[in-house]
């Protein structure tokens, strides 16, 4: 019997968000991928050690970046509640600090895998963003304990 891959999607969707626990402190990740129709494909959540809020939502938009290429090549439309990552990615705001001009650049090597890459701030109250904090705090809670 021939396995049948998955179709790849013209568009996906990618909510993430980052959070620490101090700043910095603990941090952790989330991200939801979602297609066209904003139906949930995958979530991930992860404990990335110690971080500042703003090096997390970085982070967290670089793995949901590594994630889509399962889902797509085409379009992907990056979510966060950052205004700070939005504004620096676009090019409103200049990046001042080292760190985040590394991972800014990091965001850069990925976006190259597809042909559209576009990057939203969303309100923090969004179901997906909502989601995504879910499971920021599950990620940290699995990996510190409740705090």
């Amino acid at each position: 019997m021939a396995l049948v891959s998955q179709a790849l999607l013209p568009k996906v969707l990618v909510y993430t968000d980052g959070g620490s626990r101090g700043n910095p402190g603990p941090a952790a990740i989330g991200i939801v991928l979602c297609d066209s129709f904003d139906d949930t494909l995958a979530e991930h959540r992860e404990s990335i050690g110690r971080a500042t809020n703003n090096e997390a939502e970085y982070r967290a938009l670089i793995k949901g970046l590594d994630l889509a290429p399962r889902y797509t090549r085409q379009r992907v439309e990056c979510h966060t509640d950052s205004q700070l990552v939005v504004s620096q990615l676009n090019g409103t705001f200049q990046i001042r600090e080292p760190r985040l001009s590394e991972l800014a650049s990091a965001v850069q090597l990925k976006v190259i895998k597809f042909i559209e890459v576009y990057f939203h701030q969303v309100s923090r109250r969004h179901t997906k963003i909502q989601r995504a904090d879910e499971l920021v705090n599950m990620a940290l809670n699995e990996r510190y304990g409740h705090g």
